[in-house]
């Protein structure tokens, strides 16, 4: 197995421009490229087979479940029947445990549940990259311990969700602000570095300071009012 080229996808959705958005996705994470789109079943086999055809096989299909001609799920098992054995990550609103459990046995690797940021999106190839990778490594009489270290990389818990209100995009630039800071900043000096309001700078250096990533602390020489100064925490 080469673990060194990029891995093929093949984008599967039937709105094109959820279906464009997923393929800008996978242009930003780094050891993947986007062989090809579609939107329908058929439209799934005929990719499949076509890439076989010219020998670039398709690594990971990003699957939708809704699709006009067939259910995502009868997608998997048809492919499964024609012996690929591409990987699939199944891409979707639907909740039901019924058919996450009914996924997982038609070969479904990993699910992940719409709407979601990139964050989200880029851990999960992320993780499946690395379960590429470990099992790459494996040879062709894999140890046990390899086959877990596998497994293990699917498995992956991410970030706790934010809370109601906070994105990830924002949480992300104020954070890089405190990182990239020569000293503490106050959620004054936030706001005004990245054109927020006070009150919204403030709200995600409290959910930073909650969370153990900032060190929260009284600014001494202010008058009136208390004003807190945050600084990021170096882990690790």
């Amino acid at each position: 197995m080469d673990t060194h080229r990029n891995l093929r996808v093949l984008v599967v959705d039937d709105e094109p421009t959820t279906a464009a958005a997923h393929a800008k996705f996978v242009a930003r994470v780094p050891g993947f490229s986007v062989h090809s789109i579609a939107h329908s079943g058929n439209e799934v086999f005929a990719a499949l087979d076509a890439a076989q055809a010219a020998g670039t096989p398709i690594d990971l299909v990003l699957l939708d479940m809704n699709l006009p001609d067939l259910h995502g799920l009868d997608v998997a098992r048809r492919v499964r029947g024609r012996g690929n054995t591409v990987d699939i990550i199944a891409i979707t609103a639907i909740r039901d445990l019924n058919v996450v459990r009914t996924a997982i046995s038609a070969g479904v690797t990993q699910y992940l549940i719409k709407p979601f940021g990139f964050a989200a999106f880029a851990e999960k190839l992320e993780n499946y990259r690395q379960f590429r990778f470990n099992l790459g490594n494996a040879g062709q009489a894999a140890s046990q311990s390899s086959i877990d270290n596998a497994f293990a990389a699917l498995r992956s818990v991410g970030p706790a969700p934010l809370p109601k209100g906070l994105i990830t995009e924002t949480l992300g630039s104020i954070s890089e602000a405190l990182r990239s800071a020569s000293a503490a900043l106050s959620a004054t000096e936030v706001s005004e570095l990245l054109d927020l309001s006070r009150v919204t700078a403030r709200r995600y250096l409290e959910h930073l300071a909650d969370t153990g990533d900032a060190a929260k602390a009284p600014r001494h020489g202010t008058r009136g009012r208390p004003e807190y100064e945050y600084r990021w925490v170096a882990k690790g």
